[in-house]
């Protein structure tokens, strides 16, 4: 255990303030800090967790409640973005694919129908993912994915994620930044492959309604 305070360390910006939160409000500023990382994803969880994980190593917490309370603060956030998924519905997300360029409605019923048959996987494994880890929420929520199955999806993958990088935190003691940068480093690449991966529909899509083009043309003469 590392006696002491987080001066020895003391991060600022949006580190810094997890920090003081932390600091004051104990295990409930872990969960309010989390819960707020998986509402606004740019927030790092890489940042907030193993600052958790160093603040119970100087013994101001027990590693079992920073665990219990950084997952409860990902299931309350996933919740939220789980209701707003609800409330846009099928109808309204349907209406919003439908006006994109380059959509169809066709692609939110494969989506419905992927996520009839993978939906617990999708959330179990989302939460394990950067960046997915708080959009996986929405389309579960659109698709009315029974609440106790998402409830226990997404606790379980919340569990596995938070307690690597609290533990890492905990462990490297006052190094706990250093988290940061390799989790960091995954991110991007999750990015890059996400940024790639929407290339390469673009690409299909529009050499498929220039095909499609093609074919309507001798239909007009």
């Amino acid at each position: 255990m590392h006696e002491g305070s987080l001066t020895a360390a003391d991060p600022g910006g949006i580190a810094g303030w997890a920090a003081d939160l932390m600091a004051a409000l104990g295990g409930p500023g872990v969960a309010l800090a989390v819960a707020l990382e998986n509402l606004f994803p740019p927030l790092p969880s890489e940042v907030f967790l193993p600052l958790a994980g160093f603040t119970a190593s100087m013994g101001r917490m027990t590693l079992p409640e920073v665990l219990a309370w950084s997952t409860a603060g990902s299931v309350v956030g996933a919740v939220v973005l789980y209701l707003l998924g609800a409330l846009l519905g099928p109808a309204r997300v349907r209406a919003i694919v439908a006006r994109m360029p380059l959509m169809d409605a066709s692609d939110m019923d494969k989506t419905q129908e992927w996520f009839a048959r993978h939906g617990g996987k999708a959330v179990f494994f989302g939460r394990l993912i950067p960046f997915f880890r708080s959009m996986i929420s929405v389309p579960a929520g659109v698709e009315r994915m029974r609440l106790p199955v998402f409830l226990l999806c997404t606790a379980l993958g919340s569990l596995i994620w938070n307690t690597a990088l609290v533990l890492a935190g905990y462990l490297l003691g006052e190094s706990w930044t250093v988290v940061e940068a390799y989790v960091g480093g995954l991110s991007k690449v999750v990015l890059g492959l996400v940024a790639l991966a929407v290339i390469f529909f673009v690409v299909r899509r529009v050499a498929r309604h220039r095909r499609e083009r093609r074919a309507e043309e001798p239909d007009r003469h």
